[in-house]
């Protein structure tokens, strides 16, 4: 092994599979059942502690940008950056080792085969370089939530590092971070960070997202700006000779039907629920608008998502939805698509380099695009704002500070960005060891990273996103500016970024919600029918739960 791992990594950098896992989570299908297992937590209030919402003056951190590499495409409105090349030579960010010897364990998840542990010459590498040693406990990602609700539910058993995902956040959690993790808020907030560069170079919605019972806790892992999109087969548009895409919602049944094609085995459109839910601007779910009046009104019961299950039932009405789109069979969406079979789908923006991934070495003219921004009348399009953090870390803890000083100097170490050579060890370890380089500077693995590199390190805290897939020509551009130009029309949900714990009692009230919407849009079921659904939410709990919200919405 090289005697210098940073020295070895200066020398090009660029992710390979780094995130694709985020896919999976755009679209929502990682989001594994979330147990109601933290019901043993005994230390701090005797009871559930509900509510939040609140980010005071003067808790988030300062945001102080830093670029050790210019990007080609750089962040427009929180755009994602882009890299149209690899830079021959990356820039050390931290000159000596900036930990101070000590050894902590963490708990992670991960979507691939968990590497050994103990004499891991990646982890070693990595553990040198920050000058601290993390010792894992990584776990399954699809069963991670019931492993993570029961080792908070022990209390004693808690690791000095816990990551939790957003979508596995277990209930009563507010009261489990004030009893086991540590306010980080005396040592980040304001221009406190600027003691750690790489942490003060995370864009503020994604610390705006750690923030619970108004105190500072999390360390991020950054979001998209703009989480999903309509793709459509640009390839398969120029055969057909067809040059624009639909500039409203009736213009985009009219398009999918002119696609539809049976006998060819070619369907114009997918489901297209999330679509719909973006060119009607409905609430995102769980969400709420503010009436005219000032009044609140759920997502259920606007005018938006009313609209939205109209123009479905239509789309399905034209015939141009695929039948297996139409069975809801979600897993087959993606292989239909990329087949040709259906030829406009929604999917995570995480999706399109896969998709490039998986098809090119077979179709070489395999073309999938997004849509630009459209609005259901023609007009100005209005996007929500993407998840700020999909993932966050918590330390435990501890009466030592200046062990927290410590792992906060390694999370500022894991924050390096794109460009560094901390980066570039993070992500594929030792060159020579664990990675060679390819023609385009792009890190190739070696037989040995498949059993020693597990990227667990990204789950503690990760740096702002930024696209380097240059082994696909022309996709960083495409994707930035394509982003860049829908940045534009993004804007904040009501209550965006913040941590708000619902009464337990309210927890299955949306539920009947998700059915409901799949039998209106196929003509199961009709608009009268969600008439009479929001009148039961309403009585069951959902004006209880809009009174909640508002006292919320009064203390902002």
């Amino acid at each position: 092994m090289s005697q210098n791992p940073l020295a070895a990594a200066s020398t090009a950098v660029g992710p390979v599979n780094r995130r694709s896992f985020l896919g999976l989570v755009a679209l929502g299908a990682g989001a594994v059942g979330v147990p109601s297992l933290l019901t043993g937590c005994t230390t701090g209030p005797a009871g559930p502690v509900e509510g939040g919402g609140t980010v005071s003056s003067g808790v988030l951190p300062t945001y102080v940008p830093i670029e050790y590499v210019t990007p080609d495409f750089p962040s427009v409105n929180g755009s994602t950056a882009g890299y149209a090349s690899i830079p021959e030579e990356l820039v050390t960010a931290f000159e000596t080792p900036p930990g101070a010897g000590g050894t902590y364990t963490a708990m992670t998840p991960l979507w691939s085969a968990i590497p050994k542990i103990d004499g891991n010459p990646y982890f070693e590498a990595v553990g040198a370089a920050m000058g601290a040693t993390i010792n894992f406990q990584i776990s399954d990602g699809n069963t991670y939530g019931e492993k993570l609700a029961a080792v908070l539910a022990s209390e004693k058993d808690v690791p000095d590092w816990v990551c939790v995902p957003t979508w596995n956040i277990p209930p009563r959690f507010g009261q489990a971070v004030d009893a086991l993790f540590e306010d980080l808020t005396p040592y980040l907030s304001g221009d406190n960070i600027t003691k750690y560069k790489n942490l003060a170079n995370i864009p503020t919605d994604a610390w705006r997202y750690c923030v619970f019972n108004d105190k500072l806790y999390g360390l991020p892992f950054p979001g998209e700006l703009i989480a999903n999109a309509t793709f459509h087969r640009a390839d398969i548009f120029a055969e057909l000779g067809i040059t624009e895409q639909p500039q409203d919602a009736e213009e985009f049944i009219e398009l999918a039907k002119e696609l539809t094609d049976p006998g060819r085995n070619r369907w114009g459109s997918a489901d297209q629920w999330v679509a719909a839910n973006m060119m009607f601007a409905v609430p995102p779910t769980g969400n709420w608008k503010l009436a005219d009046d000032g009044s609140l009104v759920s997502r259920m019961e606007s005018e938006e998502y009313r609209a939205a299950l109209d123009w479905m039932t239509r789309l399905y009405k034209s015939g141009a939805v695929h039948p297996d789109a139409a069975a809801d069979k979600a897993e087959e969406i993606k292989p239909l698509f990329e087949a040709g079979e259906i030829v406009i789908a929604t999917d995570g923006v995480g999706g399109w380099h896969e998709s490039l991934g998986r098809v090119l070495p077979s179709n070489p003219d395999f073309d999938p695009q997004p849509f630009a921004p459209i609005a259901h009348d023609g007009g100005t399009p209005r996007l929500w704002k993407g998840t700020p953090a999909n993932i966050f870390s918590f330390l435990k803890k501890r009466e030592d500070k200046a062990e927290i000083e410590e792992l906060l100097a390694v999370a500022d170490f894991l924050a390096s960005p794109f460009g560094t050579a901390e980066y570039q060890l993070i992500n594929y370890g030792v060159e020579g060891d664990h990675y060679t380089l390819d023609g385009d500077g792009l890190p190739v693995p070696t037989e040995a990273a498949a059993t020693e590199v597990a990227q667990s390190y990204i789950f503690l805290v990760d740096p702002p996103l930024v696209n380097t897939k240059v082994q696909y020509p022309g996709f960083v551009e495409a994707f930035c500016t394509w982003m860049a130009d829908a940045s534009q029309y993004v804007e904040e949900p009501l209550f965006y970024g913040t941590q708000i714990t619902e009464p337990q009692r309210f927890a299955s009230l949306n539920t009947p919600f998700e059915d409901l919407e799949k039998d209106i849009a196929r003509g199961r079921k009709t608009l009268a029918d969600l008439d009479a659904a929001i009148e039961t939410w309403r009585s069951s709990g959902g004006d209880e739960l809009r009174a909640f919200y508002q006292d919320i919405l009064d203390k902002q």
